[in-house]
């Protein structure tokens, strides 16, 4: 049977879900391109990640995900990543690998990543993702990296279906989410992110939240199991295996024939 990864967090009655995942009921799960709040986010999402993730308790929770690297050996893979940010877990590596991989939604990105791979003596090759399908070919990558990016993909089971396709029977899927709708996770971003973007925008976070994290931590690794074989788990920072009372999930998953799903 599927380990179950229920949480208590965003089943609480809304008046108290809401100020911690947003007000799903309200402003829904897809992205509204025109609304004023967007918008601005657009704008201010980088100075808010430098300022929150990258510095600090910030980035210390960020890291714990990105320990889970240091398991796989990259010795000779080809590799792709989704959503490398500027590879903030580029010293955790275990290995070279022998072909580098990068898609992401922003071109500064990309760049910035390339620069790192070539300095890293890394061959390296990147394309630029406009819609849920990868741009590679059929069980064509040994290992798949994917931190801090499910929460954001929405409907998850389309892109989780693109990432079974492009990896090879046997190949690795790596990476790290945030334990978002746990208690921990959103008792956390009250205090700290939400905020931030209160006293330095007019950002509504009630808002934002839904359509940056549609995806709740639960539902993640529920969608993960049925199409991919679970090979490791980890939890952070108290390593019990309940997303109610940790920040980090990071996960090692296997593409075998057993999986329920399907391409």
């Amino acid at each position: 049977m599927k380990r179950q990864y229920l949480t208590l967090g965003h089943r609480l009655p809304a008046f108290l879900a809401n100020p911690l995942f947003g007000d799903r009921c309200r402003f829904g799960l897809y992205i509204k391109n025109d609304d004023p709040d967007w918008q601005e986010w657009q704008e201010f999402y980088l100075k808010f990640y430098e300022n929150t993730q990258k510095k600090g308790i910030g980035k210390k929770v960020n890291d714990a995900g990105y320990e889970i690297l240091r398991k796989v050996d990259l010795t000779g893979k080809k590799v792709l990543e989704v959503g490398p940010g500027k590879l903030p877990h580029r010293r955790y590596w275990n290995g070279k690998p022998s072909h580098y991989t990068i898609v992401d939604i922003d071109p500064g990105f990309i760049d910035y990543s390339m620069q790192i791979l070539k300095q890293a003596g890394v061959e390296a090759s990147s394309f630029l993702l406009s819609a849920h399908d990868l741009p590679l070919e059929n069980e064509s990558v040994d290992v798949l990296l994917s931190f801090y990016s499910l929460e954001h993909m929405h409907p998850l089971e389309i892109y989780l279906a693109q990432f079974r396709r492009v990896l090879r029977p046997g190949g690795l899927l790596v990476g790290a989410i945030p334990c978002e709708g746990g208690l921990a996770w959103g008792g956390g971003r009250l205090i700290t992110t939400r905020r931030y973007i209160r006293n330095n925008s007019r950002i509504n976070p009630d808002k934002i939240i839904c359509w940056e994290h549609p995806n709740y931590a639960d539902r993640v690794l529920q969608a993960l199991a049925c199409f991919f074989s679970s090979v490791q788990l980890s939890f952070w920072p108290l390593r019990v295996p309940l997303v109610d009372i940790n920040l980090i999930c990071g996960f090692v998953y296997q593409k075998g024939h057993e999986c329920l799903r399907r391409e």
